[in-house]
């Protein structure tokens, strides 16, 4: 073989940060060394990777076909080299989580994870369903788990499980007594929200199919914690997945409102790039997943 695993490494740290001192900075090495390394790469079989836009260095055509196959070779050998040290039978993982997911669920399977494999790690990134797909796009993610309907012609979608959404407000607000809400009572209500791109929202609006454009959304927010602040001050109603309302219906904090009439059934998803490799880690991740309640 002319290539070797470092000139890969090079090749996809350039597609990452399309900037050739950036990349050499994320892998240790000087400017001068990736430059030359990654011009090797292009010479030794007559190809060019990447258009070269002043200091930016984007991906061609050829070099986006290749990227895939360039991450899952890494990836495989990264595995391969575990094994070998015998370290870390499972391996590190990166993995993506949505908000309810990440901060009600992923710390304890990544707890269990951790606990059978003495030295794994998993590095947690937690955002919304826009952002945890495109970083798995990018490979920048071993897996993802989101709680948004997704409908993506180059990602693999595993169903996972139910949740269900649920409509609060405080125990104060004028509607915290009534047995059940009408399609009138939804749009006298000032909305406290997730923001758009999030799978919450995604799951609400399509709760609302058909009233959408006559609601209040009084407020948009990008933490669940902080649409749980703005309904206990009794700014408006809120509609969070019923794993994040646990704790605070149980102290009396909150009021669940029956709308029965509209669908708040949705599900959680595990996504994967079909080109990345694999890994037994990312296989009992998912295992652990499944077990969790």
């Amino acid at each position: 073989m002319k290539y070797s695993l470092r000139q890969l490494a090079i090749f996809l740290a350039v597609a990452h940060y399309e900037n050739i001192t950036r990349a050499a900075e994320s892998l240790f090495m000087s400017q001068s060394a990736a430059s030359s390394a990654l011009k090797e790469l292009e010479q030794q079989y007559g190809i060019q990777l990447f258009d070269r836009i002043g200091k930016r260095l984007q991906l061609n055509q050829l070099g986006r076909v290749l990227r895939p196959k360039v991450e899952a070779l890494l990836s495989q050998a990264q595995a391969l080299e575990g094994a070998f040290l015998q370290h870390q039978e499972l391996g590190s993982l990166r993995v993506g989580a949505t908000l309810t997911i990440g901060n009600y669920m992923a710390i304890g399977i990544m707890a269990a994870y951790m606990d059978e494999q003495a030295g794994s790690k998993v590095a947690l990134d937690v955002a919304n369903t826009a952002t945890i797909v495109e970083k798995v796009e990018n490979f920048e993610l071993d897996i993802g788990l989101i709680e948004g309907e997704l409908s993506h012609n180059e990602l693999e979608i595993i169903p996972w499980r139910q949740d269900e959404l649920i409509v609060f407000c405080h125990p104060d607000h004028p509607l915290a007594r009534q047995a059940v809400l009408s399609d009138e009572d939804l749009l006298t209500i000032d909305w406290v929200v997730r923001e758009p791109g999030s799978g919450t929202r995604q799951g609400f609006e399509r709760a609302m199919t058909g009233l959408l454009p006559q609601l209040t959304i009084a407020l948009e927010l990008q933490h669940t914690e902080a649409i749980k602040r703005a309904v206990e001050a009794n700014l408006g109603v809120g509609c969070l997945s019923g794993i994040a309302l646990n704790d605070a219906m149980k102290r009396g904090s909150f009021v669940p409102l029956a709308v029965p009439h509209r669908q708040w059934l949705r599900h959680f998803y595990f996504i994967l790039h079909p080109h990345k490799y694999r890994s037994e880690g990312v296989n009992r991740w998912i295992s652990l997943c499944q077990d969790a309640h």
